[in-house]
C-alpha cells in the first residue's frame, strides 16, 4: 500500500530547503565603516565590530559593500564620501562608485550559491569574502594596495573608480555584451586576481558553495 509522507515531515523538509545563510560582516580595519548590503540595509561598524545579516535561497543580484567617511542625521539620512546609497543609512539600493563589492546569488543551478568579489566599480576597502561553513572552504580576498597604486586616470576621492563608471565607455562597459580586459581592468587583475576586473571576467572570478552555506565577510582582513 502507497504511504504519504507526514505533515511533520513536510514541514521540516520545506523548512531545511528555505533555511536562509547568514553573513557575518566584520570591521577590521582600523577606522569606522558604514557597512551596506542589499537585501539588508545598511549599519555603522566601528573597528572590531560585527553584524549578521540573513539572506533566502533564490535571493539573486545581492550585494555587500563598506562605506566611508559618512555622516547621518538621528533620522538616517546623510552622506558618504565612498559607496553612498542615496543618501540614506539603511540602504535601499546599490552604492555608488567606487566600492569593493561582495556579490552573491543562493539556491541557483545545481543547489549551489555563486560568489564574487568585484572591482568592475572600483575598490575602496580592501575585502575578504569567505564560507563560514565547514562544507566550503573558499575564500575570495582583494587586500591590495589599490587605491595607493590607482591610475590617475581612475583616481577619486576617497578610492579608485572602475574604468566603466569613470569613463563610460563601451570598451569598459561592455554594454554589448561583447568585450575583453583592457589595461585598465588588468590593472585590477594583477592585484586583485580572483575578483572581477571586467563584465566577462567569469572563468577566473565567480565561485561556488553549495546551498546551505553561511558566509562571512571582512574588511581590512589581515
Amino acid at each position: 500500500m502507497r504511504t504519504f509522507p507526514t505533515i511533520s515531515f513536510l514541514f521540516l523538509t520545506l523548512f531545511g530547503l528555505a533555511h536562509a545563510a547568514t553573513f557575518d560582516i566584520t570591521n577590521r580595519c582600523t577606522y569606522t565603516v558604514w557597512a551596506a548590503a542589499k537585501p539588508g540595509g545598511g549599519r555603522k561598524l566601528n573597528s572590531g565590530e560585527t553584524w549578521q545579516i540573513s539572506a533566502d535561497p533564490g535571493t539573486t543580484q545581492a550585494r555587500i559593500w563598506a562605506r566611508t567617511n559618512c555622516q547621518f542625521d538621528a533620522s538616517g539620512k546623510g552622506k558618504c564620501e565612498t559607496g553612498d546609497c542615496g543618501g540614506v543609512l539603511e540602504c535601499n539600493g546599490y552604492g555608488q562608485a567606487p566600492n569593493t563589492l561582495a556579490e552573491y546569488a543562493l539556491g541557483q543551478y545545481a543547489n549551489q550559491d555563486f560568489i564574487d568579489i568585484s572591482n568592475i566599480d572600483g575598490f575602496n576597502v580592501p575585502m575578504e569574502f569567505s564560507s563560514n561553513s565547514p562544507g566550503c572552504s573558499r575564500v575570495i580576498k582583494c587586500s591590495a594596495d589599490i587605491v595607493g597604486q590607482c591610475p590617475n586616470e581612475l583616481k577619486v576621492l576617497g578610492g579608485c573608480n572602475g574604468p566603466c563608471p569613470q569613463l563610460k565607455t563601451e570598451e569598459h562597459c561592455c554594454n554589448s555584451g561583447n568585450c575583453g580586459p583592457t589595461p585598465l581592468s588588468r590593472f585590477f587583475k594583477d592585484r586583485c586576481p580572483d575578483a572581477y576586473s571586467y563584465p566577462k571576467d567569469d572563468p577566473t572570478s565567480l565561485f561556488t558553495c553549495p546551498t546551505g552555506t553561511n558566509y562571512k565577510v571582512i574588511f581590512c582582513p589581515s
